[in-house]
Parts: structure tokens; C-alpha cells; sequence
């Protein structure tokens, strides 16, 4: 159903409103707290939600204890269709400071070079984000410098309220059932932790994708490594012989893994091992990795090589203990989405009715869809719109909020009629 172009200026004003609403809540994750949510603030953001949805009139509002929040929108009249999940996470990541985040408008952005008032040295250019390019002229946002902007996945979060506002507002707009769902710590791997997968319909969208018209039906096989060094301290003017270094060791090891397969020299299909934390003394000394390939037998091959390379490190260093904990943090969900190839069908369609270039590729990361799919719900990822995430360079164009926005709608109308 044709959108009148008032309606799509109000969702513009009011996505761009709420968005720069939320990302101004501090929700960073914690992976170090052993809670969940691995943050408090998280349920700040997830308060202010649960109010606006009760004053939207949506049915079923739940915030349970784990800051999962859940919402109902009834199914219009003479609906054929499933009932649809919409999901988009609370938590921003930790790796970048997500306090005090001060959202800036930069209308008609010119193209040039962009700086930023609490770090002057910063800059933000079309060489390091050549999709700049692409929305010259018109309105995007960045934070101030000193944080992250939080795009990722407030984002979302936003363009999934402004959908549901349009409905209530709207009554002519045809949906079937709509299942709301904000999750905490999807940037430490756990917003599906604790997830309710009755209160999610039969099939799914996760509003977490990059730059308009990402369609995301593939993501990574993901494993997490945890390697873990013992050593022997000893006076350093008396260590001949003696010292067996946990940190040099953790150090080395590292070292001794292929560059090229690391983040920095890797994209497209590559795979790559990742080094999140480095800790440690004399005596102990821990790294974390990320492991991830799209091939679950590549990413075998990765684990079967810190698994040599402990034997070998032991054997080289006597009295040096490793210990090495592997842990599954999600699977590719094109195994699951290719058994049911009318989720991706049915957003194609929906971004083609909202004007959108759809752009099909594999999450080089994950999502809370790609646990989704094997606990029973197909989830294609959309994007959200933002850009650089995880750095206090991320942006966004305001009218990716707008069109994610009207994308929903779309998929919401082609649903209510699909059985």
C-alpha cells in the first residue's frame, strides 16, 4: 500500500526523533560482569521503551527480569498471513566509550572531510566511508567525537517504534500479527540467551544491518577461544633456567598465529582469528579470540590449529600449562534460510515496494537471527542503516532511518496477505 507523501515525511520526523532519543540512553555491554544483562543501564533504555509501546497501545508489554522486552501487535482484519517478529538489540558495543553520547545533524552534508567538536583530530572522509558519497546533500548523523553514536542497533530500535506508531495511527494499513522484541547483549554474543521463541512468530527480521538496502541471508560460523597460560614466576635476576613466562608466552602465541588471517587483512568470504583481550603476568596470562569463517569445516581447521599450536608451545616451553576452552556462538544461518527461502523472498519485495536497491551479501558478524533460525524461527537480517559501528566515527543518513521504516510496513502489508 502506496504511502501519502505526509505520512512518509512524519516518519522521517519521527524516526530521526526517536533515534536521537535513544542513542543518547548509555547501553554498553559488559562481557565481564557474569550478569544478564551484563549491564544495568541496558534497562534504562528498556523502561523507556516498554512506556512508549503501553502509550502506543500494544498489547502484551513485557519486560521480564534478563531485560528481554516484549510486545504484541494484534493482526489486522482478514489477515492470511503468519505472525512476523521484528528484533533489534538495546546494547551497544563495549569496545568504544558509549557515555554521554551527543548526536549531532549535520544537514546537507557537502561531501568533504567531516570533524568533530570534542576531538579535532578525528575526521570522518569519503576515503575511509565511500558511501558518504552516496548521500551528499542530504541530512546524516554522527556522535561529537569522544563516543560511539549507537546507530547499531538504536537504529533499529527506532525504525521498529516509528513502524508501530504508523500502524496505530494508520488503521488502514494491513499486517498480520507483528511480535516486538528488544534484546540485551547482542554485542557480547548472549541476546539470544535467554530468549522467549514463543513470543517471536513464525517468522522473523532483525533490523541490524549496514547501509540502505542490505538484505542479509548468510552470516558467519562463529566460535569464541579462550586460551589460558601458566607459568612460573622467579626473581628476574635469578630466572636462568627457572622463569617459564605466562605473558611472553600469551604474547607469542598470538604472534605466532597468520597475520594474513586476521581482521585487518581479511574480507569478503575470508575468515579470520581475532584477538579481543590480551591479560596477564608472570605467572598467568589469558587471550580471548574470535574465530569465524562461513564454512563450519574451515572454521574445524582454525581449532585444529590452536590445538597444534598449544601441543606445540607446551612442548617448546616445559613447564608452561595452556589450557585452551572453545565455546559454539552461532552458525551461519544460510542452512536454515535456504529451507525457507519466502523470508528473504517476501523482504526483497518489500524494499523493492519502498523504493530500496536491495543489496544480498553475508554478515562478515552475526545476529540475534542467526541463533533465531536454529531454534525454529527463519530470521533474515535488514538493515538499519548505520555505518562504522563500533567506532566514534559511526554515521548514518536520516533517510535510512526513514526507509528502513517504510521497508517494515511494506513486509507487514505482504505478509497480511501471504498465508
Amino acid at each position: 500500500m502506496p504511502l501519502s507523501d505526509d505520512t512518509v515525511r512524519h516518519i522521517r520526523d519521527e524516526a530521526l526523533e526517536r533515534f536521537l532519543s535513544y542513542v543518547t540512553v548509555s547501553t554498553s555491554s559488559d562481557e565481564d560482569s557474569g550478569t544478564h544483562p551484563s549491564s544495568s543501564t541496558q534497562f534504562v533504555l528498556a523502561r523507556q521503551l516498554e512506556t512508549e509501546l503501553r502509550n502506543l497501545g500494544v498489547e502484551d508489554v513485557e519486560l521480564d527480569q534478563n531485560c528481554y522486552l516484549y510486545a504484541r501487535l494484534p493482526p489486522s482484519p482478514g489477515t492470511r498471513g503468519p505472525a512476523v517478529g521484528l528484533l533489534a538489540h538495546l546494547d551497544t558495543s563495549p569496545s568504544v566509550p558509549g557515555d554521554n553520547v551527543r548526536p549531532l545533524v549535520r544537514e546537507a552534508y557537502d561531501g568533504l572531510s567531516l570533524s568533530f567538536p570534542d576531538d579535532p583530530g578525528l575526521t570522518l572522509d569519503p576515503e575511509e566511508s565511500p558511501e558518504l558519497l552516496r548521500f551528499r546533500g542530504e541530512d546524516i548523523v554522527t556522535a561529537s567525537g569522544a563516543t560511539l553514536l549507537g546507530a547499531d542497533d538504536k537504529a533499529g530500535i527506532a525504525e521498529i517504534m516509528t513502524a508501530v506508531s504508523a500502524f496505530a495511527r494508520h488503521p488502514e494499513l494491513p499486517h498480520p500479527e507483528l511480535c516486538l522484541c528488544f534484546t540485551p547483549d547482542e554485542e557480547i554474543g548472549a541476546g539470544s540467551a535467554m530468549i522467549r521463541a514463543d513470543r517471536l512468530g513464525k517468522v522473523a527480521y532483525t533490523l541490524d544491518g549496514g547501509v540502505i538496502g542490505e538484505l542479509e541471508a548468510e552470516c558467519f560460523d562463529a566460535r569464541g577461544a579462550t586460551v589460558r597460560f601458566h607459568g612460573t614466576n622467579v626473581h628476574p635476576g635469578y630466572a636462568k633456567n627457572r622463569m617459564v613466562n605466562a605473558a611472553a608466552a600469551a604474547a607469542r602465541f598470538h604472534a605466532a598465529l597468520p597475520e594474513w588471517q586476521m581482521p585487518e587483512h581479511t574480507g569478503d568470504r575470508d575468515g579470520f582469528f581475532h584477538l579481543t583481550r590480551i591479560v596477564g603476568t608472570e605467572s598467568d596470562a589469558e587471550i580471548r579470540l574470535i574465530v569465524r569463517d562461513f564454512a563450519a569445516g574451515a572454521n574445524d581447521r582454525r581449532i585444529g590449529l590452536l590445538q597444534a599450536q598449544r601441543a606445540w608451545f607446551m612442548a617448546l616451553h616445559p613447564g608452561l600449562g595452556i589450557d585452551l576452552e572453545v565455546t559454539e556462538q552461532y552458525r551461519n544461518m544460510k542452512e536454515v534460510l535456504d529451507r525457507h527461502p519466502a523470508t528473504v523472498e517476501v523482504a526483497r519485495k518489500a524494499m523493492d515496494a519502498a523504493g530500496v536497491a536491495v543489496i544480498e551479501r553475508a554478515i562478515r558478524g552475526g545476529t540475534d537471527g542467526a541463533r533465531l533460525c536454529f531454534m525454529g524461527i527463519p530470521t533474515p537480517n535488514l538493515f538499519a542503516g548505520g555505518l562504522l559501528p563500533h567506532s566514534r566515527k559511526e554515521w548514518i543518513p536520516v533517510s535510512a532511518l526513514q526507509k528502513a521504516t517504510e521497508v517494515i510496513i511494506a513486509l507487514a502489508c505482504l505478509w497480511h496477505d501471504r498465508p
